[in-house]
């Protein structure tokens, strides 16, 4: 009996790679829908191989266009309601949530709600929306980690007692900037920021990675994902990455998990479990690896310093954090600001921030949409766009 899955988000890295391991093991699982925003292109020929029997293109032009030439067969949602929609389909078994941004809390909300096994890859979802998640996991459905760092910390929290954690420790490689000062950063390109020295990956993410936000992002997903408070989450660079996560106990032994920089793995462990399949890929060789860990550079890199911050304030602080990081990340990808901007804009909308409770879905919606504004406007006045 093959395992039905829907994959929010397709065409992007994530969801490109998770249709690679289906491709590899299609008698584990019959694809019934797919998404995209806009990558029409890419879409269709997904769409021919895998032959889903629901599809939604979410950006309303490029959904027209991709109605003229799909497949005939097929049912087409277009409508802000389809992510949620495809993520609590009856028929569907596994959600993998692939989708990049805020937008994907609707989504892990509907999946949670409606019983389902959540592959969760949108890491934004526990960021905005962590109180909510949490709440509805109470009720039933499971959230499965994606992230390489979450992944690694679920495995190594397999079967261990909460009690008996010490503190967990979310590694990261340091980014395309290790060791670089702040005057250093001024005026840096972004296909400089996007050249990631150990992993290939979309584009926010990987100027998150080079700014360290993506590292406060995850110490926010980390607590709500496994109930930790943040004084027992730590984050160490390891500029190998090949530790992706350690877990420290109370009688002062370490769990590791360690393996190469693919994210084809944590997903495979998703997919699959409470399983584990063999497969060919490149192994590790013990004998030619070293490990290093530092701190990470908060003077230097003040977006980690910022996110942290935020997560201790807690209330909607997260929300507006993941607001203004996106606005600002996405204008510098379009060389609208330089990239040591980010983190000023990010500082200033915090700082001007009258925090709520996080008690449901229209609050988180409107604080994000009032930081959105915000950081659009400063944006706009300061930058001249």
């Amino acid at each position: 009996m093959r395992k039905k899955i829907v994959i929010l988000g397709s065409t992007g890295s994530i969801g490109t790679q998770t249709l690679e391991i289906i491709r590899n093991f299609s008698e584990h699982f019959e694809v019934v829908a797919l998404t995209t925003y806009s990558n029409i292109e890419l879409f269709l020929s997904q769409v021919v191989e895998f032959r889903p029997k629901y599809v939604a293109v979410m950006e309303p032009v490029r959904a027209q266009e991709f109605k003229k030439i799909m497949p005939e067969g097929l049912e087409l949602l277009t409508s802000t309601e389809a992510l949620m929609e495809l993520a609590s389909l009856n028929e569907a078994e596994l959600v993998v949530n692939a989708l990049v941004g805020a937008v994907g809390l609707r989504a892990t909300l509907a999946a949670v709600s409606s019983g389902k096994v959540l592959a969760l890859a949108n890491k934004e979802s526990m960021v905005v929306g962590g109180p909510l998640v949490v709440e509805a996991l109470k009720k039933g459905g499971k959230v499965l980690p994606v992230d390489s760092e979450h992944s690694a910390l679920f495995q190594c929290l397999v079967g261990e007692k909460k009690e008996a954690v010490e503190k967990i420790y979310i590694t990261g490689s340091g980014g395309p900037f290790r060791g670089r000062k702040w005057s250093e950063l001024k005026g840096v390109g972004v296909s400089e920021a996007l050249a990631h020295p150990r992993w290939k990956m979309g584009p926010k993410i990987s100027i998150d990675s080079a700014t360290l936000m993506n590292k406060g992002l995850e110490v926010i997903e980390a607590h709500f994902l496994f109930q930790i408070p943040y004084e027992k989450i730590e984050v160490v660079i390891h500029p190998e990455s090949l530790v992706h996560g350690l877990v420290e106990f109370i009688d002062g032994s370490i769990k590791a998990q360690i393996g190469p920089a693919d994210m084809r793995l944590p997903i495979e462990y998703a997919l699959f479990y409470p399983q584990r399949l063999e497969r060919v890929v490149d192994r590790l060789n013990l004998n030619h690896l070293t490990f290093h860990f530092e701190p990470p550079d908060l003077n230097n890199f003040p977006c980690l310093k910022i996110a942290l911050e935020a997560a201790r304030r807690g209330k909607s602080y997260p929300v507006v954090l993941n607001a203004a990081n996106e606005v600002a990340v996405y204008s510098f990808l379009k060389e609208e600001i330089d990239f040591v901007t980010i983190p000023a804009i990010i500082e200033k909308i915090l700082e001007d921030h009258n925090p709520v409770e996080i008690n449901d879905l229209e609050t988180v919606e409107k604080v994000d949409r009032l930081a959105r504004e915000q950081a659009q406007k400063i944006i706009k006045q300061e930058c001249g766009f």
